[in-house]
């Protein structure tokens, strides 16, 4: 039996703005280590400093651990500033990540039905101004600052 409760689809619905694809300055809130037989990876949770319109919306999304992810994790600790010392001894530390600020660069996918998250590339936060004003499109940005590594 299907029963009418009003005021349920209202309830049901994100009141947030969905977050653009785009560059964002951001700081780590959390990050949380999930094993997986095949893919380990860290959940970080970010919220959004910069742009103002978007300021503390929630940024979720996944840095997977394997061999050939690696380089990624990496280059998001590097970028956010994360303990060198810790990260040359290729430890995790991560009671350390949070209050980290960085640039990420995200976008979205639907797979199987599901939105996920992409976070596609990392900057300092110092290089927050000069991302952001760059009349160079988001994908031209990071295609350059990947280059450059």
């Amino acid at each position: 039996m299907n029963r009418k409760v009003p005021g349920l689809a209202e309830t049901a619905r994100d009141s947030r703005p969905e977050i653009p694809d785009g560059i964002f300055l951001v700081r780590v809130d959390g990050a949380q280590f999930r094993w997986h037989a095949s893919k380990p990876f860290y959940v970080l949770r970010l919220t959004v400093l910069e742009p103002p319109a978007l300021a503390r919306q929630s940024i979720v999304g996944r840095l997977y651990c394997t061999q050939k992810a690696m380089w990624k994790l990496g280059w998001f600790l590097r970028d956010f500033l994360y303990d060198p010392e810790l990260l040359s001894h290729e430890q995790v530390d991560e009671k350390a990540l949070p209050g980290l600020r960085g640039v990420v660069k995200i976008s979205h996918a639907v797979i199987n039905g599901i939105s996920l998250i992409n976070l596609d590339g990392f900057a300092p936060a110092s290089q927050w101004a000069e991302l952001s004003a760059s009349p160079v499109s988001n994908a031209s940005s990071s295609n350059n600052a990947e280059a450059s590594r």
